[in-house]
């Protein structure tokens, strides 16, 4: 499995059958270019324009934006519902979580997680290999939230997103804190950014929790 950083909360997840590509954005708001890529599956956390722009995606993807269980190209994916917020939605309504299962390999993405999951929701979902999760705060669940998150689920690979950063609209996001807050709080060193991780379930078995930050 490869796993490349587009920018805010969006992936491009490849397996040998498939590809994947969670929260497309809108180039003008959130400020980064958005790439000129085909996907088979496109995954929307909740309908924000930085989040929601399925559009932007090349192909015939099969297009998810509700919680349920589907599989397409061997891969299973599995929508959990949630909230942008610590009010039940009050502020900023619902998010949805995906899970995806390929190559022996799970991944979570969080979406715009509002507020950290009981234990119950967490055993629901089951166990997590790559934790995509956001750590800028604000809009979301913030630093210390997602090291809380990070304890419970127990990854193998924490990879942030939804922070500040280099070339992010600052009349929009501002607000959102840098990564390095968050890998001060989790007690890890400043991590040099990689273009891509590249896994196999093999590599993934005893690993200790550590934590990846990716390039644009």
């Amino acid at each position: 499995m490869t796993i490349k950083y587009l920018g805010h909360s969006s992936f491009l997840i490849k397996t040998k059958g498939t590809s994947i590509i969670t929260d497309p954005y809108d180039e003008e708001m959130v400020g980064l270019k958005f790439p000129k890529i085909e996907s088979n599956i496109v995954t929307l956390s909740h309908h924000h324009k930085d989040h929601d722009q399925a559009k932007n995606v090349k192909g015939e993807p099969l297009v998810l934006d509700w919680p349920g269980e589907f599989e397409k190209n061997e891969v299973r994916v599995f929508g959990y519902m949630s909230y942008h917020d610590n009010e039940k939605g009050a502020k900023r309504g619902e998010n949805i979580l995906y899970k995806f299962e390929s190559e022996g390999i799970s991944v979570l993405h969080c979406g715009d997680l509002g507020e950290v999951p009981d234990q119950q929701f967490i055993d629901e979902i089951g166990d997590i290999d790559i934790l995509l999760v956001p750590v800028g705060g604000f809009y979301t669940i913030d630093a210390d939230a997602a090291k809380e998150l990070c304890r419970r689920i127990e990854p193998s690979i924490i990879i942030p997103m939804h922070y500040n950063q280099n070339g992010l609209n600052q009349k929009t996001f501002e607000k959102l804190t840098p990564v390095d807050d968050f890998l001060k709080t989790i007690g890890t060193e400043k991590k040099e950014p990689v273009e891509e991780l590249k896994v196999t379930k093999e590599e993934l078995i005893d690993e200790e929790a550590k934590v990846v930050v990716m390039k644009i």
